[in-house]
C-alpha cells in the first residue's frame, strides 16, 4: 500500500469518532480529502463531503460511515465507580477487563472496566454473561465528587486500542468498521484526480455519521445531496474462522479479495455493471446474498427521495465489533480501485434503470 495513505488509513482508525460525537475523525478525514477535490463541505451535523467534477453528470454519491461502536457516561456511584450505556453494538461480555479512554471537554481520562477475579465467583454455579448495566468503570478516584471533576453525564467512551500490523498484509484494529469505508472512499477521490481517465460524473465523496445508532447520517446526506446513483462501502463477516456456520451466513473469506451483496436495495443494474468493471481490472469479487436489509446505510439510501440506485461494498472482516477487527489490506486497496473504475465507466448523463 501507498506510505501516505497507510498513514492516512491508521490516524483515521487511530482517532477516536463515537457515534454522535465524530468530531475528530471527521476533521482528520476532511484535511486528507481536500488535496484531492474542488470543494469539501459538512452539514449542521458533521456528515462530510468533498466534490470532484462539479456539474458532471450523473453524480454519483461514494459513501461510507465514519462512526465506532462506544459506550457513554450514564451514571456515578457514590465509590466513584462510572457506570455506561452503549453506542451502537457493544458487547458486553468482551469488554470487560478492558482499557478504556473517557473522552471529555478537558481531555481523555484514562479507566479500566472492572472484572471481578476468578476466584471471587467460585460460589457462583453458572456465571451469566454480563449486561451492558453490569459494566463499571474505575478511574482511579474514591468518590463520586471525584469523579464528576473529571468527566461529566454524556462524555464517550472508546476502548483503547490501537492499529497494529499482524503478519504479512493483515492488520487489526478495534475500528476498522467503518474506517476502512471512509478510507476507501476518499483513496477513489485520490485515484480519480491523480488519474488521467476522463470524468464525465460528479464525484461526492462522503463520510457520514451516527450508523451504528441507526443509519441516521446516511438518511440526512442522501436526501440533501440528491444522488443519481450510490456505492457504499462497509465491512462485512468473514466466515473463514471456527464455529462459524458458513450454511447460516455464507463463505467470506480475508484475502479473497471485498465483497458485493445481491437483492434487496442493491440495484441489479448498479451491481452488474460494478461486476464488470471488476472483471476488467481483474479484481477477483466474492458474493454475499441479503434477505430484507443488508444491516448497513445501503438501506436507507437506495429508498431516499424515492429511490436512489445503490450497491453495497464490503470488505471480509474478522471478530467484528471487538478491539480486535482483522481484515487484509490486500481486499482493502481493491475497494478504491473499484469505485474509480465504476466512476470512469460512467456514460455522461447515464440513468441506471431497471427495465420492466
Amino acid at each position: 500500500m501507498r506510505e501516505a495513505s497507510l498513514e492516512f488509513l491508521k490516524t483515521l482508525v487511530n482517532t477516536p469518532s463515537p457515534s454522535g460525537h465524530e468530531t475528530r475523525g471527521q476533521r482528520v478525514w476532511l484535511d486528507y480529502v481536500k488535496q484531492y477535490a474542488d470543494e469539501t463541505f459538512s452539514d449542521s451535523y458533521g456528515n462530510c463531503v468533498a466534490v470532484l467534477n462539479k456539474g458532471g453528470s450523473p453524480r454519483i454519491m461514494l459513501a461510507a460511515h465514519a462512526d465506532e461502536i462506544a459506550m457513554a457516561v450514564n451514571w456515578v456511584s457514590e465509590e466513584g465507580f462510572i457506570y455506561v450505556r452503549k453506542l451502537g453494538g457493544v458487547d458486553p461480555a468482551i469488554t470487560k477487563a478492558k482499557r478504556v479512554i473517557i473522552h471529555t471537554k478537558k481531555g481523555p481520562v484514562k479507566g479500566v472496566v472492572g472484572n471481578v477475579a476468578p476466584h471471587l465467583m467460585k460460589s457462583e454455579k453458572e456465571p451469566r454473561a454480563p449486561k451492558i448495566e453490569d459494566l463499571f468503570i474505575d478511574i482511579g478516584v474514591a468518590s463520586r465528587a471525584e469523579a464528576l471533576k473529571l468527566v461529566q453525564i454524556g462524555n464517550p467512551i472508546t476502548l483503547n486500542h490501537d492499529f497494529e500490523m499482524l503478519r504479512g498484509d493483515l492488520a487489526i484494529a478495534r475500528a476498522f468498521d467503518n474506517r476502512i469505508g471512509t478510507w476507501s472512499v476518499a483513496e477513489a477521490l485520490r485515484l480519480l484526480k491523480e488519474g488521467k481517465g476522463k470524468l464525465n460524473a460528479e464525484i461526492c465523496a462522503v463520510s457520514n455519521i451516527m450508523e451504528e445508532v441507526g443509519l441516521l447520517g446516511a438518511r440526512q446526506i442522501a436526501y440533501s445531496l440528491k444522488p443519481d446513483v450510490a456505492l457504499v462501502v462497509d465491512v462485512t463477516h468473514a466466515t473463514d474462522y471456527p464455529t462459524v456456520s458458513k450454511a447460516q451466513h455464507g463463505d467470506v473469506k480475508i484475502g479473497c479479495g471485498p465483497t458485493l451483496t445481491h437483492g434487496g436495495c442493491n440495484h441489479p443494474v448498479v451491481v452488474e455493471r460494478l461486476e464488470a468493471v471488476a472483471a476488467k481490472q481483474k479484481i477477483k469479487l466474492q458474493h454475499e446474498a441479503m434477505s430484507a436489509t443488508s444491516g448497513t446505510d445501503t438501506d436507507v439510501i437506495f429508498w431516499t427521495r424515492g429511490g436512489i440506485p445503490s450497491a453495497l461494498i464490503s470488505l471480509p472482516n474478522r471478530y467484528m465489533h471487538s478491539p480486535v477487527e482483522l481484515v487484509s489490506l490486500k481486499d482493502l486497496k481493491q475497494i478504491p480501485v473499484l469505485m474509480s473504475s465504476f466512476a470512469l465507466s460512467v456514460k455522461k448523463g447515464e440513468v441506471f434503470k431497471v427495465t420492466v
